[in-house]
């Protein structure tokens, strides 16, 4: 994908305003602290009136992870490793899981009479989509949402005294899947995906990041350098919270662990990707 900012992008980073910055900028800084929900909604809007080329997603996480050099990074599960990249065993392994969990996700969606099946078995994006979404296995994409309350809340689920939340700019969104040759990036919207009786999804407003073309396997991922891979090269901002103090305010509450993550008896597509980590031995 194409690093965001070789156009000009304006974002709050430090302890400074809204300014001109650099994505580079923005992933080595320690995020920009802000103090109630209604403080980071209100310059989020500052962020999307100025940046007005990009439509704005969110990612909401417990800690700031970052690469050797230092950098806030966000890849998908499947290109994660422990302190480096994975090895080819580890990725040729991954997708091979990957396809098989494919597979098994349209055998059992297939007894469940789900509305879209046709679309499902056409498109392994549409697969992954849901797998990722459900935690079943790793793959290529990354999860965000279009709700600054749910990325928010997603961070406030960590146990600890900083979370943070990340924008991402994106080409303009159109249909179920926008794919951008130029920003070598596609998006999937979730809620065009899932049938309506799956729950999550529709909740948390999710959709999902990937590569364009599509990373298919360990072939097409060797046409790529590991950091080309990372979508921390999409952020215009990173903010940093303290969940006890963020949420005081009783008109923004934060959306309850349970509402974000529905029962596996209220959502079909939950017990299918459990029924998938099964049988991967997962």
């Amino acid at each position: 994908m194409e690093t965001i900012g070789s156009q000009k992008i304006w974002s709050f980073f430090d302890r400074k305003g809204c300014q001109i910055a650099k994505n580079s900028a923005v992933r080595q800084g320690p995020g920009h602290r802000v103090g109630s929900y209604l403080e980071l909604a209100t310059k989020i809007a500052e962020l999307q009136f100025l940046n007005r080329d990009h439509v704005l997603l969110f990612r909401g996480q417990g800690a700031d992870h970052r690469n050797v050099k230092g950098n806030s990074s966000l890849k998908p599960t499947l290109f994660r490793g422990g302190r480096g990249n994975p090895d080819r065993a580890t990725l040729v392994t991954r997708f091979e899981a990957l396809d098989r969990a494919g597979q098994i996700l349209i055998a059992d969606y297939t007894k469940a009479k789900l509305l879209g099946l046709e679309r499902l078995k056409r498109h392994h994006l549409l697969r992954w989509s849901i797998l990722q979404h459900y935690e079943a296995c790793a793959t290529p994409l990354l999860d965000v949402t279009h709700s600054i309350r749910i990325a928010a809340s997603f961070a406030s689920l960590a146990e600890t005294d900083t979370a943070f939340l990340y924008v991402l700019g994106v080409p303009n969104l159109s249909g179920a899947i926008t794919a951008s040759a130029e920003a070598g990036i596609q998006i999937v919207r979730l809620s065009s995906v899932c049938p309506p009786s799956a729950v999550r999804p529709h909740i948390q407003e999710g959709y999902l990041l990937g590569e364009y073309p599509d990373m298919t396997g360990y072939q097409q991922k060797e046409n790529y350098f590991p950091y080309e891979m990372d979508f921390g090269r999409r952020l215009v901002a990173k903010f940093s919270f303290n969940p006890a103090t963020f949420w005081k305010s009783d008109n923004f509450p934060q959306v309850a662990r349970s509402a974000l993550y529905p029962s596996e008896r209220s959502d079909p597509l939950f017990r299918l990707a459990l029924g998938v980590k099964r049988q991967l031995g997962g």
